[in-house]
């Protein structure tokens, strides 16, 4: 009898719920870097409706799980120190974080540059060879997006000691960044990278920033697509139609995508990048190309569900069978996607698809195995070869992209690897990103909603943004023009003279014009640095270096620029002039360079006897240009009106 009861209470052990001991989510975990001077939020699941301790330095706080587990526990400001334990104490258990330091916590973000690791930098065997520091902590957020804001993360994250084992790997700009301020705050420091290479900054923009930047309609969308993704692709689909048309000019039924457009169609040589075809046309070509191939389905196949995968797809595609649009995203990994119901037909079945390249390489690289049409019975249909293309009528700007794209989405970035940090405390933020926006107008707004919308979250209005002025990239100007990126380096200097809590990081002068992804990422850190120790330190050297504050214009038809942040005075590296300096008139292609002369903090420009209206410096992809002042550090680009 005893055995009997002794074995049912085993049974209902195990058929019970089991109670786990209370776990922190978020950043917290061994070798944590915690925030000086602010309150420690402390998240974590723990059995539904349990009371959780946390125990840190001697201090300590109470929260009850909630009906999902969840916690969150608050507690006192420290000073710098450490290292403790943190503990987390609950009747289902005790768990203990291990080597918790209190100091300063930096978060670096941004798109490829400051995602470029140290081992693929310059001067990188010092950096990952030198000695670790044990002061000195480094987590890296894994690349995830979502379609709607997470409280935590996919893949935990785990610091670790900055060392050789995993210097190497972690972003070079943020590296060298907190190396330096190491020397200045003499505390305790973590860096959290939480990068994307070629992310546009709306994907880093949550719905509040997307509203706030008159991003209404994609944030809509977004929803839309957390909720049914098929209606959204419909949406989205339509859109790009529409666009198209308005760009081209073409009515409907007569898109490229019609099953029987008559385009100036060639074969395809080969499944690669069409740069690798031998055509001398795409050597370097950027912008749009029509891909077709036509193929035939039996009546059995036709009736049944469908899927088409045609690899990756670089930059973006848009799919269409019959005439009938399947879908469409930007991103550079593998395409797959279900063809609506109605969509095949039993015989010949058109196939089109719209590639669009804004950058290197660009088409359908293949392999040609791994493109198919795959059907419910498991049987497949390979289209990898016969295909033909068509080079794309020149269009106006970018094609519109499907707000949950992983790189160009509105806020899936965001949402995945920003909104679960929660409300941490942070001593700044280090952004280098805008080269995927250099020809979308209106980044200083989206700038700005991005800095108020993560200012509120981590509970800090003036949270110190330290931002990367673009370096040069492309063929060196050799006349005056309008470029992308001068636009993008004046939105950041707008911005951040406008903030009251920003500084800029120059790089006009780091730049190579055949890498987009210069490998001088020390200066880049010591220059993030400086800014950083400025806004956050108050710090008294000038943050930035020379930056333009007015143009004067004088009875001669010249004008008068005056710069502030000058420490001595400025100089023309290897010339009497300074290179780059443009007068302007009111219209498009009035610039031309102007003989300028620098004295002090002032450049002296000669007029021409044409009409000035604005002065433009470094208005170019790739300026050449040599004024510096006495810390080696670059003049700012800029566009001002002269007075």
């Amino acid at each position: 009898m005893l055995r009997t009861i002794l074995a049912g209470v085993s049974l209902l052990a195990v058929a019970g719920p089991a109670f786990a001991a209370p776990t922190p989510t978020g950043l917290i975990g061994d070798h944590a870097v915690l925030q000086r001077g602010k309150p420690i939020v402390v998240r974590g699941t723990a059995t539904p409706d349990e009371t959780v301790t946390v125990v840190l330095a001697g201090r300590s706080a109470q929260a009850r799980a909630g009906r999902d587990g969840s916690f969150t526990a608050t507690l006192p400001a420290l000073s710098a120190g450490g290292p403790y334990d943190l503990s987390l104490i609950a009747p289902s258990g005790t768990t203990q974080v291990h080597d918790v330091l209190v100091g300063d916590v930096f978060l670096c973000s941004g798109q490829s540059n400051m995602e470029l690791p140290v081992e693929r930098a310059q001067d990188a065997g010092s950096a990952i060879h030198g000695p670790a520091d044990d002061q000195l902590r480094l987590v890296t957020i894994a690349k995830v997006t979502a379609p709607v804001a997470q409280d935590h993360f996919a893949q935990a994250p785990a610091w670790a000691v900055a060392g050789p084992q995993n210097i190497g790997g972690f972003s070079a700009a943020c590296f060298y960044m907190v190396r330096e301020l190491r020397g200045t705050a003499k505390v305790p420091i973590g860096a959290i990278h939480s990068s994307w290479g070629g992310s546009s900054i709306s994907a880093w923009m949550g719905d509040d920033a997307q509203r706030a930047a008159g991003r209404g309609a994609q944030a809509d969308l977004l929803k839309l697509y957390a909720r049914d993704p098929a209606a959204a692709m419909r949406t989205a689909d339509a859109t790009w139609e529409t666009w198209w048309r308005t760009q081209s000019g073409d009515a409907p039924g007569h898109e490229p995508w019609q099953p029987d457009a008559t385009l100036d169609w060639k074969p395809v040589p080969r499944t690669d990048f069409y740069e690798n075809w031998g055509v001398p046309a795409l050597q370097s070509y950027l912008g749009m190309l029509w891909y077709q191939k036509t193929v035939d389905l039996t009546p059995e196949q036709a009736r049944q569900v469908a899927t088409i995968a045609i690899g990756p797809a670089d930059d973006a595609d848009r799919v269409w069978i019959n005439g009938k649009p399947v879908g469409g995203r930007g991103g550079w990994d593998a395409r797959v996607y279900t063809v609506p119901a109605g969509t095949l037909v039993a015989g010949r079945n058109v196939i089109t698809i719209n590639i669009e390249n804004a950058y290197a390489t660009g088409g359908l690289p293949g392999p040609a195995e791994v493109m198919k049409l795959g059907f419910g019975d498991g049987s497949s249909v390979p289209i990898g070869d016969g295909w033909r293309y068509a080079i794309a009528k020149k269009a106006s700007g970018t094609s519109p992209r499907v707000p949950w794209d992983d790189i160009t989405g509105a806020g899936t970035i965001y949402n995945a690897m920003i909104a679960p940090l929660g409300s941490i405390g942070l001593a700044g933020v280090a952004w280098y990103q805008g080269e995927s926006d250099t020809d979308i107008p209106g980044y200083d707004t989206r700038l700005k909603a991005m800095m108020a919308e993560w200012r509120r979250q981590f509970a800090a209005p003036d949270l110190p943004f330290a931002i990367v002025s673009l370096a040069g990239f492309g063929k060196p100007a050799i006349a005056p023009g309008e470029s992308g990126w001068a636009r993008v380096r004046d939105d950041q200097r707008r911005v951040a003279e406008g903030d009251g809590h920003a500084a800029l990081a120059m790089a006009i002068d780091l730049g190579d014009p055949l890498d987009i992804h210069p490998g001088e990422k020390h200066e880049i850190g010591r220059r993030l640095a400086r800014a950083m120790a400025s806004i956050a330190y108050g710090a008294t050297p000038p943050p930035s270096g020379p930056q333009a504050v007015s143009v004067t214009r004088d009875a001669a038809g010249g004008a008068t620029v005056t710069f502030t942040g000058v420490t001595g005075s400025l100089h023309t590296r290897s010339a009497t002039q300074a290179t780059g300096f443009e007068l302007c008139g009111d219209a498009v292609g009035t610039c031309r360079y102007a003989a300028a002369i620098a004295n002090g903090a002032r450049v002296t420009l000669a007029g021409d006897g044409k009409p000035v209206t604005r002065v433009r410096y470094a208005w170019a992809d790739f300026p050449v240009v040599n004024l510096v002042d006495d810390a080696a550090l670059p003049a700012g680009p800029f566009e001002m009106a002269a007075r």
